[in-house]
């Protein structure tokens, strides 16, 4: 029992060390000091947040409520973290209307789609904890699921598990995935850049299409979820963090209602092109833009109008 209680009270104890260093050490060992006590207090909420959505995926399974598993382990992550490192994601809306259809949180309430968003860091598990809507499962890829814990928690939670290396596999994975969201309302989130682009500026890496292929199987719509670069509180290359709030932009549904295999492309164009302009303007209206121009589409001339839209939108 005695090697229970070492094991658990080491993080805590390793945490407060290292940020009492971090107030008297010289500026550089500071920041790392800084960075490794947000690094252990994350690894130990995730740990503490899954082997919570063990026990809640079970009974929620049992009562019906499975799809609810990953919303519910979410939430308890995102105020985990923000009670324990003070960083959180706040969503924004753009302002923006197509088609009569609005962003933000009510897009959210679109039910089932495909959501996708930018993959920057780690602290994007975060982001899903602050913004992920009731019945919605993530992908990921198929070697996480034997993980101790993280994995039980997820392979109990409807996640979908993709096997990079086989395509036959991943294929039937997408195929399942549809066939759920048609009988069961439930969403699918996926980052579709693949990969984490550790980005110090507002870029996005190539997208894959395995996103919009789903949408279009399913025929269900794309919702676009946008963060704002978010490198002036974690930055993994330069090993520094920083407590924050970071916003996040949901754009409005994109539809493939009549679709087909062909339009993937095209789609993914779409999608991509609205989501780097976006975060663009997210990152003018912060003010850590790195330089970045505004993109046209925007159609706005400088910083003080980016933040009259924001403000306007907030209000709506």
């Amino acid at each position: 029992m005695g090697w229970l209680i070492y094991t658990m009270a080491t993080p805590p104890v390793l945490v407060i060390v290292l940020r009492a260093l971090s107030i008297i050490l010289p500026r550089k060992l500071a920041q790392l000091t800084s960075y490794l006590a947000f690094l252990i207090t994350s690894i130990s909420m995730m740990l503490l947040c899954a082997s919570y959505g063990v026990v809640a995926s079970i009974f929620l399974r049992i009562t019906g409520y499975g799809g609810l598993s990953q919303w519910t382990v979410a939430r308890a992550f995102k105020w985990t973290m923000w009670f324990t490192t003070g960083v959180s994601f706040k969503v924004t809306d753009s302002g923006r209307i197509e088609g009569g259809r609005r962003g933000g949180e009510e897009a959210l309430l679109t039910r089932p789609s495909v959501l996708v968003g930018n993959h920057q860091t780690e602290l994007d598990v975060l982001m899903l904890g602050c913004v992920f809507p009731q019945y919605t499962s993530v992908t990921a890829k198929k070697s996480l699921k034997f993980m101790p814990i993280l994995g039980w928690f997820m392979a109990l939670s409807k996640t979908v598990f993709i096997d990079r290396a086989n395509r036959t596999t991943a294929r039937a994975a997408f195929d399942g995935a549809a066939n759920t969201m048609r009988t069961e309302r439930q969403n699918v989130f996926i980052f579709p850049e693949g990969t984490r682009s550790y980005a110090e500026k507002p870029e996005l890496l190539p997208f894959k299409k395995g996103a919009f292929h789903l949408a279009i199987q399913a025929q269900v719509p794309i919702l676009p979820v946008v963060v704002a670069n978010y490198s002036h509180v974690l930055n993994v290359k330069r090993k520094f963090f920083s407590p924050g709030v970071i916003d996040v932009s949901i754009l409005p549904p994109i539809p493939t209602k009549g679709l087909t295999a062909a339009d993937a492309d095209d789609l993914t164009t779409r999608t991509r092109t609205a989501m780097l302009d976006e975060l663009i303007r997210l990152s003018h209206v912060s003010g850590h833009e790195n330089g970045e121009p505004l993109p046209r589409a925007s159609g706005i001339a400088n910083r003080e109008e980016l933040k009259k839209r924001t403000a306007f939108s907030d209000k709506s």
